[in-house]
């Protein structure tokens, strides 16, 4: 099971790495040309981050929610515009819908409630609360506190330092847990209590916090054989983020209880819109 564990990490790892990598270039690039202007450019953008993060979001794999999680990190993007791309983010549900033939009409509902529930959520947050400035850098993008000093040069070398420090934490941490769903079984996180209004939203919303793919895989799964509402998965997936949740302790790290306030919101959020959801198919002509 160790060894299976290990091979099902780094299978997750090399998916995201692209990702990762792409965004770590993309921001190593915008340090180096864009100088002291890149603020007002970014500033520019962020009026319809939530909008593109919502899109970006419901694409399969987590590697946006991961380059996102990144992202806020540096404050390239605003809170408002993580929490959209959380909201949207696919994962390994689409993959497994269409692998499972489920009617191309129910996963077009499914693709835009995530977009709908993202868009609105991020742009009513930044409207709320603002984030912190970027910083004013004149050197590399990734370079270490105390320094624009660094023991490499240009755009690729920081950048695949940068992503690879990202893909080890993920790993490891994939890993154990992965380990973890192979000991027990998946299949024991289903139950009675999850098919139960109000209750069921709610667990699966916790479901959905776990940090790894196997929780979509789980929820979408649970949905198919009858053992989840349909409101109910999509409280959990609303919440779940893939390993974006893991990025951002890695990656914003120092801010701890930043980090726990964000897993609050969007926590609030998913099942919020769950519980929505089913208000909504209890009530005639919604």
């Amino acid at each position: 099971m160790l060894i299976e564990a290990l091979q099902d990490s780094l299978l997750d790892s090399i998916k995201i790495f692209p990702f990762l990598f792409l965004v770590c270039l993309i921001m190593e690039y915008i340090g180096h040309q864009a100088g002291k202007n890149h603020e007002k450019q970014i500033r520019q953008l962020n009026r319809y981050g939530p909008l593109f993060g919502g899109v970006l979001g419901i694409l399969p794999q987590c590697g946006f929610s991961s380059a996102a999680s990144d992202l806020y990190a540096r404050r390239i993007i605003t809170l408002g515009t993580l929490l959209s791309v959380y909201l949207s983010t696919s994962d390994e549900m689409l993959p497994i819908l269409i692998a499972r033939a489920v009617p191309p009409v129910r996963i077009i509902q499914i693709l835009l409630l995530k977009v709908f529930v993202g868009v609105l959520s991020g742009t009513f947050i930044d409207r709320l609360i603002r984030t912190e400035k970027p910083e004013q850098r004149d050197c590399s993008f990734y370079s270490q506190a105390g320094g624009c000093q660094e023991d490499c040069s240009g755009i690729w070398c920081p950048s695949l330092r940068h992503s690879l420090s990202i893909l080890l934490f993920l790993f490891v941490i994939t890993s154990v847990l992965n380990y973890i769903f192979a000991l027990y079984g998946e299949n024991r996180l289903s139950g009675f209590w999850l098919n139960r209004p109000v209750v069921g939203e709610v667990l699966a919303g916790l479901i959905g916090l776990i940090p790894n793919c196997a929780a979509s895989v789980l929820l979408t799964e649970l949905y198919l054989e009858g053992g989840l509402s349909f409101s109910a998965m999509m409280s959990g997936l609303f919440v779940g983020s893939g390993v974006g949740i893991l990025v951002l302790f890695r990656e914003n790290h120092g801010r701890w209880k930043e980090n726990i306030r964000i897993i609050g919101l969007l926590y609030g959020i998913g099942v919020i819109a769950g519980l929505g959801i089913l208000l909504s198919q209890n009530v005639p002509g919604l």
